[in-house]
């Protein structure tokens, strides 16, 4: 009997030589001689890819699709990978085939509560019409210059209390690069004793165990809103098996907070020292400073004196120092989710345990350190444990560099005692409030720290202290508002840009932000639905993100409840 001849081996070859072809976009060789070009002679280690995807950007102001298949054949990684990377931060745009290529400038204004409260929403709505088809207008997230609102960033260039004649005078002369100010460069420094310490550490004239212990006695704790001691964390790190890395984290998006970029636009060589003193204490062997793309002059600034730094070093023997450049990811302040992202990757906050003090940046015991704490460092060893911790108020110990916005006479940095009052770090260091303004409420923390009335007005304010209150002080971000404000809006203000932020990567804070948004826009408060929200959204979230993000919201209700009836009666 005759049976049909079923072509199995053939279908099977057919699906072998289908599989020969590689998978994915193929690569144009035009697109690839032009990555090729771009990177010229910089290595292809995947650690670079979003450095590698920020030279495309800023080339072609767009990653074309073509683009990325070129730079991913390039750097030997998966399109997918690349893709994912691509999309995952704001500043990267990329553009598919068919896809309009956006126009050549944008213009940025800062959608934060400081820049809100002084007219952004208005300002967003004229600039279209002013500048035309030919120049983006995007609302943005915080861009670190509350005290500047509004605030706009009109190409890679900032604008200082923006409006509609500025933006648009900024935009003629194409002056969209901000040029770095005057500031203490390396050779001024030197010449005012700066990097004697760090020789004389070197030299062996400090002893390891004395140093920690003076910053241990100082009282000195982390500044980028943990509080976590620093000397404690100098020997954690310093316990674990070498080599050993430090990141630095630069990347300062709590809405709120600017002192970071004040500092380091001043004097960037104390924080680069503090940061060499901590590598000699504990055994680094190269420091990642990540720093966040809004500030372009101060990557401009950092670049030159690094470079200053390595032509003349203070020491032999310094450990590599490496700039890293963000791509817009308020996540990324979170410090697992730094190291990702300077690893290459997106910015994902990691489980814990282990923690990055035992498996960091490439899988090696990591120091992680926010810019001001390395910043004291140089003058609380030089003057004494005892001068850092003579400082405070209210039985706290130490000073605070607060960034103030909102409706103050004189926003700023603000140098401090830990443990002030926010009514007299109104009246003392701010000049009082604006002219027309009552105080009314204020955040302690930023946008994640809560907001308390004017009546709770002389809590101290430092660390541990807020906690009872529902509130924190995080990075002392402090928003005065007036009564010309609402607490609800700004709430309000502050989810939008938590669900904006949220990196999508847990289900809590992915759709517990979004929900949020959704149930506090609406006319009235389903107030028993947002506890419990908030509640699992701090219960159940991988990092601070969707653990803190309730805060503003959790403090309307119970602070502000006049603020629910009028909208109640509004309704």
């Amino acid at each position: 009997m005759n049976h049909p001849v079923i072509p199995i081996a053939i279908a099977g070859a057919s699906r072998q030589r289908k599989r020969e072809a590689p998978k994915g976009r193929r690569v144009d060789p035009q697109a690839l001689a032009e990555v090729q070009a771009l990177l010229g002679d910089a290595p292809r280690r995947p650690e670079l890819l979003i450095e590698h995807l920020h030279r495309l950007q800023d080339h072609f102001n767009c990653l074309p699709a073509g683009h990325l298949a070129a730079l991913a054949q390039e750097m030997r990684l998966a399109q997918a990978e690349v893709y994912e990377v691509a999309t995952f931060y704001h500043h990267f745009e990329v553009v598919r085939e068919g896809e309009a290529v956006p126009p050549a400038l944008t213009v940025r204004v800062c959608a934060g509560l400081s820049c809100e409260m002084a007219g952004a929403s208005s300002l967003l709505a004229r600039l279209p019409a002013i500048l035309g088809a030919e120049v983006r207008v995007l609302a943005a997230p915080c861009i670190g210059r509350c005290e500047q609102a509004p605030a706009a960033l009109v190409g890679q260039g900032a604008v200082a209390q923006a409006s509609a004649e500025s933006i648009l005078a900024r935009v003629v002369t194409g002056a969209s690069l901000d040029a770095a100010d005057a500031h203490v460069n390396y050779a001024a420094y030197r010449a005012a004793g700066g990097y004697h310490l760090l020789r004389d550490c070197v030299a062996g004239l400090h002893e390891t165990e004395s140093v920690i212990g003076t910053l241990e006695a100082s009282g000195l704790r982390g500044l980028g809103g943990a509080g976590f001691p620093l000397g404690r964390k100098w020997r954690i790190v310093r316990a674990e098996p070498g080599p050993r890395l430090m990141a630095v984290n630069i990347d300062e998006g709590e809405p709120g907070t600017f002192k970071d970029r004040v500092y380091l636009e001043r004097d960037p060589h104390r924080f680069l020292e503090g940061a060499l003193i901590a590598a000699w204490a504990v055994g680094i062997d190269a420091i990642y400073i990540y720093l966040r793309d809004e500030y372009h002059a101060c990557r401009a600034l950092l670049e030159a004196e690094l470079a200053a730094l390595r032509r003349d070093p203070p020491v032999q023997g310094m450990p590599a120092i490496h700039l890293r450049r963000g791509a817009g990811a308020y996540i990324c302040g979170e410090e697992s989710a730094m190291i990702e992202s300077i690893e290459g990757k997106r910015g994902m906050p990691r489980l814990r345990p282990p923690y990055v003090a035992q498996i960091g940046l490439f899988g090696r015991p990591t120091l992680e350190h926010n810019f001001e704490s390395l910043h004291w460092v140089r003058e609380i060893l030089e003057r004494g444990a005892e001068w850092f911790a003579g400082f405070g108020r209210n039985g706290r110990r130490g000073l605070r560099s607060f960034s103030v916005s909102g409706r103050v006479r004189e926003p700023g940095v603000k140098l401090a005692p830990a443990g002030i009052t926010v009514r007299e770090l109104i009246l003392a260091y701010c000049g009082g409030m604006a002219d027309g303004h009552d105080f009314y409420a204020y955040l302690p923390g930023g946008a994640s720290g809560g907001i308390l009335p004017a009546a709770m007005g002389d809590i101290p304010l430092d660390f541990d202290t807020l906690q009872p209150y529902g509130c924190f002080i995080g990075s002392a971000a402090v928003v005065v508002l007036s009564q010309h404000d609402s607490a609800v809006a700004a709430a309000r203000n502050t989810m939008r840009f938590f669900a904006d932020e949220s990196c999508g990567q847990c289900t809590p804070c992915r759709a517990g932000t979004a929900k949020a948004l959704k149930l506090i826009d609406a006319p009235q408060w389903d107030v028993a639905l947002l506890g419990e929200l908030s509640q699992v959204m701090r219960d159940a979230s991988i990092c601070g993100l969707g653990q803190a993000a309730p805060n503003p919201v959790d403090c309307v209700i119970k602070y502000f409840p006049h603020e629910l009836e009028n909208l109640r009666g509004l309704a």
